[in-house]
């Protein structure tokens, strides 16, 4: 898939509110500073598509973005902020939380972690949720250029590990670099599998 065009479409702070399910919805979502922002605009082509900012937690809507007048890109706020009582549902917002778990449209989620740490127990968390709701996932490791190789390659693997205990197979998985534009192709050829479903 080659993104030729990207535009923002719709805020909103409930579901509910969310258009009419019609073309395949992808999520994008992690912990704040994870560069979710920053993919985005790679992703898309564009510099400024998603606002980039040196305050974590910046986005407080879901955002969607128009991409190829085919499918939206969902740009989430991130989680971890406190937990409530379902099952450990993280209330990071919980109207982010209803939308995972109840919108229709919603085609696939796109979890970002950062590739400079090791495994974190909010990150490991919010997976074994998406798992428990039978949303899927994929995990899109960021920022691969700021650290070695070895360091990144470490962490991928403790990471990919440690998701063994609530899944049976490792989970798909994707290592990016918003700077150097590595794993882009990687994630436009996952979207295109995945809208053939």
């Amino acid at each position: 898939m080659k993104i030729k065009q990207a535009e923002y479409t719709f805020s909103c702070a409930d579901y509910r509110e969310c258009p009419a399910p019609g073309p395949h919805e992808f999520a994008f979502i992690g912990r704040s500073n994870v560069g979710k922002s920053s993919l985005i605009n790679s992703l898309c082509n564009q510099k400024a598509l998603a606002r980039i900012s040196s305050k974590p937690g910046k986005t407080q809507t879901m955002n969607y973005y128009a991409v190829n007048q085919q499918w939206f890109l969902v740009d989430l706020p991130g989680y971890g902020f406190a937990k409530a009582a379902k099952s450990e549902r993280y209330r990071f917002n919980d109207f982010v939380a209803d939308y995972l778990e109840y919108r229709e449209g919603l085609t696939h989620v796109f979890t970002l972690i950062d590739s400079r740490h090791e495994p974190q127990k909010i990150d490991l968390n919010f997976l074994y949720w998406l798992a428990e709701i039978e949303r899927p996932f994929t995990v899109v490791f960021t920022k691969s250029d700021k650290s070695k190789k070895g360091v990144v390659a470490e962490n991928q693997q403790m990471f990919l590990e440690a998701c063994s205990e609530f899944l049976t197979d490792p989970p798909a998985h994707i290592l990016t670099s918003s700077k150097t534009g590595d794993g882009r192709l990687d994630l436009t050829r996952r979207i295109s599998e995945l809208m053939r479903f």
